[in-house]
């Protein structure tokens, strides 16, 4: 219930929160940011709550993003018809991508979704016909505003967000997390966990999809190694996870901001203020924050929240006491 709350507030405050920031360049990041919700709540839903762990989410993000590209490029259709298709397309590979690895569990899985997400890059890079490979898909962004694509990303953050608590909340969820915690259990009890694992992945690919299919419309330029890659999509859609707090519904929008402006912290050189040498070393600060984490904050911002708050009263209660004596 407290969720439910939670996230209706955050809902009200980011809708009214461009009346109050004017500047395109917060805009963009804010739009990243809920971009990034949607995708590692979508991956939160296959890996936190069903216990599926995937490394391969960018072949949904890369489908999504070439459904819309595509749109223009061979139909001669507005990018924007990508919003309906990018998702059904996404969710085409994700019943593929589930025929063929469910039948592995734990590491093998997760091994098996990064290996295909690579082959669908290199199909990308390669089948020049269809993708124009390294060339990419650049098409002119239908807006000069910021502000149609924030609320437009705000809607799909909602909607998904939305989506999967409802689902998490009824008899599927639980289906999901029995699966989890114990899937031969979970079978001897009657749940199929063949059929429950491919709804959980169908959803997540339909939001992932549609992720991407925005990100062709708002940037309007896509190329293999960009929206297939594992570092940018699907490594970072875990540290999302990882960061917020895995299994719980606040964790990836609180972890999505978190590492979104943690990235722009370092692309900018701390704006400006640390040597230029320093936006280099993005990857390295991911991995320390990463190690931070699971060391100190193994549920993330999220769930060791009262941790969080417990040190922080315990420092401020320290000089009392000090002064005191």
């Amino acid at each position: 219930m407290k969720s439910k709350y939670a996230l209706c507030a955050a809902a009200a405050i980011l809708a009214l929160l461009p009346l109050a920031v004017a500047s395109d360049y917060y805009r963009h990041i804010f739009i990243l940011a809920l971009m990034w919700v949607v995708i590692g709540s979508s991956w939160n839903l296959l890996a936190g709550y069903t216990g599926q762990v995937s490394f391969g989410h960018a072949i949904f993000f890369g489908v999504g993003a070439y459904a819309a590209g595509l749109c223009t490029t061979k139909l001669g259709i507005s990018a924007w018809w990508g919003m309906l298709f990018g998702g059904p397309a996404a969710m085409v590979f994700g019943v593929l991508l589930g025929y063929i690895c469910f039948r592995m569990r734990g590491p093998y899985f997760a091994l098996a979704t990064l290996a295909i997400a690579e082959v669908l890059r290199l199909f990308a890079k390669f089948w020049t016909s269809l993708t124009d490979g390294m060339l990419g898909i650049l098409i002119i962004q239908t807006f000069r505003s910021k502000l149609p694509y924030y609320y437009l990303a705000l809607g799909i953050s909602v909607l998904c967000v939305g989506s999967i608590y409802f689902i998490i909340k009824s008899k599927w969820g639980y289906y999901f997390v029995a699966i989890r915690e114990d899937q031969d259990a979970a079978e001897a009890l009657g749940i199929s966990s063949f059929r429950y694992k491919s709804i959980s992945l169908l959803v997540s690919s339909f939001f992932t999809g549609l992720a991407g299919a925005f990100y062709m419309n708002y940037m309007g330029f896509i190329d293999p190694d960009v929206v297939f890659s594992l570092h940018y999509i699907s490594i970072m859609a875990i540290l999302v996870g990882i960061i917020g707090g895995v299994g719980l519904i606040l964790g990836p929008p609180v972890g999505a901001f978190i590492m979104v402006l943690f990235q722009e912290l370092f692309r900018s050189s701390f704006f400006g203020l640390a040597p230029k040498w320093v936006s280099e070393a993005h990857a390295m600060a991911f991995g320390i924050l990463v190690i931070v984490a699971i060391r100190y904050m193994a549920n993330g911002v999220v769930g060791d929240w009262p941790k969080i708050q417990g040190l922080w009263s315990r420092r401020k209660a320290v000089p009392s006491v000090t002064s005191g004596n």
